[in-house]
């Protein structure tokens, strides 16, 4: 079977539409090849929250936040810890490029698809406290209108556009088994025909195979995603770094990201690299409504609800919500657990909780402005609430007593100790009776409300959690929350794929996950968030600019 294409784009999420969307400027014809059904097309980054890293842009500037291309650069050097010769060589190269972008045209450059951001720019992973070390220095989240859908529909209605002028052909539920390689070069794919699928997004979907397809082009670009999905692959590529892998682990993607591009390129002759990177979260809560198996939220926490491990021992600087994802990741599981608990109150889940997701998020998903007013009435956000109402692993009384009861009612075995986590509460409610504190916690709330916009819409001011009047109590159960693949194909500036001894693989490109978000791993050990969109589609415009050029 043949079908007539310049380009063969495997996989049909953001990266994939990117570079389909680049080539289809030049007047490219694409083949896209996905394992899913139309109702997929976006893959991950629909769900998504739809985050991206800018420096210094006007969201910024009207906040009075101050960053710079070399603040940035700082920051990214030091999350990453690049520190391997040859596997680090493209990432350190995309990295330095990539925060170039993020500082320079991708504002104007979505801009003029049509997406637009909110006005308020969030502070993400803020750090372990030392200015060369790991975190954002200033605020440079900027959540977009319309979360990942609206990212996702900027590209795609371009896509569709271009299939309607014949330059674009979907094949869906074809699964790719295979890259044919001739005198050395990819020239096109091969595999499995699937039943079809009348499946909602994200729901796991058959696997059947019905028939078998070849397709043939002057070059592929992969762009099939990473293993989140796929816990077996997680634990097989698990970091000696981080110990012993989790038993247990949700699931925060949907089961199609599976991997199995990585193995299938590498098994043709492109490399894979830092394969054992990986970013996952701490702040995982089961999902009361689940769309695929083991579905898992992430609760993006403001800096104020008190921490403790599953002894009910307080977390220790700096691991605070929102510091430091990895480092607290690697405390966790140090712990000998594999969970943690939140204890908070009414007044911080009102303003501090934000769920990640963009389902979990309808007002800005759907920009609902009449929705969007809502956050600013008494009470939890709609999404919020119902978790707090609804979630497996949500308690809330009246009494700390109480509370603590629940919270060991909800394990296998009681390990908390009233008279320990009362002890701890008391003695951080003590430090809120003046604007300093002991307390890096404490401190930490007042520095992060010097900033007005959080002062106004994330972060509450520091108050006594135990006393009534600002109850409820409310205690999370957090699990470990399977995410995204750090390490991936090695690719150089181009999106060409690398083979083992350096060289191109002639034929061959991905961007995406599947990549590392670019080199096989631009974010070194660690992200400083809202990189992982931006990655797809710098590293999917890099693909698609470079075959438009070259074919």
């Amino acid at each position: 079977m043949s079908e007539q294409a310049d380009v063969i784009v495997v996989g049909a999420g953001l990266a994939g539409l990117v570079a389909t969307y680049e080539l289809t400027r030049a007047g490219r014809k694409v083949l896209v090849v996905e394992q899913e059904n139309a109702a997929n097309l976006g893959a991950q980054a629909f769900w998504s929250l739809g985050g991206l890293f800018l420096v210094n842009s006007p969201e910024q500037r009207r906040l009075g936040i101050k960053d710079s291309l070399e603040l940035a650069m700082q920051d990214w050097m030091g999350t990453a810890g690049f520190d391997r010769e040859r596997e680090d060589h493209w990432p350190r190269q995309w990295a330095k490029a990539y925060v170039e972008f993020a500082a320079g045209d991708k504002r104007q450059y979505l801009h003029d698809l049509g997406l637009r951001l909110m006005p308020n720019v969030g502070w993400a992973e803020r750090g372990r406290g030392m200015a060369l070390g790991h975190g954002n220095s200033v605020p440079r989240f900027h959540l977009t209108w319309g979360t990942g859908p609206g990212v996702v529909d900027v590209f795609l209605t371009k896509v569709i556009a271009a299939q309607k002028r014949g330059l674009v052909t979907f094949k869906h539920r074809h699964q790719v088994d295979q890259l044919v390689v001739t005198d050395g070069a990819v020239t096109g794919v091969r595999g499995t025909v699937l039943e079809p699928s009348s499946d909602l997004r994200g729901v796991k979907s058959s696997r059947t195979p019905i028939g078998e397809f070849e397709f043939a082009a002057q070059a592929v670009v992969v762009t099939s995603g990473g293993i989140g999905g796929n816990y077996e692959l997680v634990k097989k590529n698990w970091p000696e770094r981080l110990g012993k892998a989790p038993k247990h682990m949700l699931t925060g993607v949907p089961a199609h990201v599976d991997g199995r591009m990585l193995e299938i390129t590498e098994s043709a002759g492109g490399n894979i690299v830092n394969r054992d990177r990986m970013w996952h979260y701490t702040e995982g809560i089961q999902n009361w409504n689940p769309i695929w198996p083991n579905h898992g939220i992430r609760i993006i926490p403001g800096p104020s609800s008190m921490w403790f491990d599953a002894t009910g021992k307080r977390l220790p600087v700096p691991n605070f919500p929102g510091f430091d994802t990895m480092g607290t990741f690697k405390y966790i599981l140090d712990s000998g657990h594999e969970y943690t608990w939140f204890i908070l109150d009414q007044k911080i889940i009102e303003k501090e909780f934000a769920l990640s997701g963009s389902e979990q998020n309808p007002d800005f998903t759907n920009r609902d402005f009449k929705l969007l007013l809502e956050r600013i009435k008494k009470g939890a956000p709609g999404p919020v609430e119902a978790f707090k109402q609804k979630g497996a692993d949500f308690v809330v009384r009246n009494n700390l007593r109480d509370l603590v009861d629940g919270m060991n009612a909800l394990t296998d075995e009681p390990l908390l100790d009233y008279e320990d986590i009362e002890r701890e509460m008391i003695a951080r409610d003590r430090e809120v009776d003046n604007k300093y504190s002991k307390d890096f916690q404490v401190t930490a709330i007042h520095g992060a409300r010097n900033l007005l916009a959080d002062k106004i819409v994330r972060v509450v001011a520091p108050h006594k959690i135990l006393d009534p009047k600002n109850g409820p109590l409310i205690a999370v159960r957090l699990h470990l929350l399977t995410r995204k693949t750090l390490g991936g194909l090695e690719t150089n500036l181009d999106s060409q794929v690398v083979k083992a001894d350096g060289s191109v693989f002639d034929g061959l490109y991905a961007a995406g996950e599947v990549a590392g978000f670019g080199g096989g791993g631009v974010h070194g050990y660690s992200a400083l968030e809202g990189t992982f969109l931006g990655g797809c589609i710098f590293s999917g415009r890099a693909a698609g600019r470079a075959l438009a050029r070259d074919l």
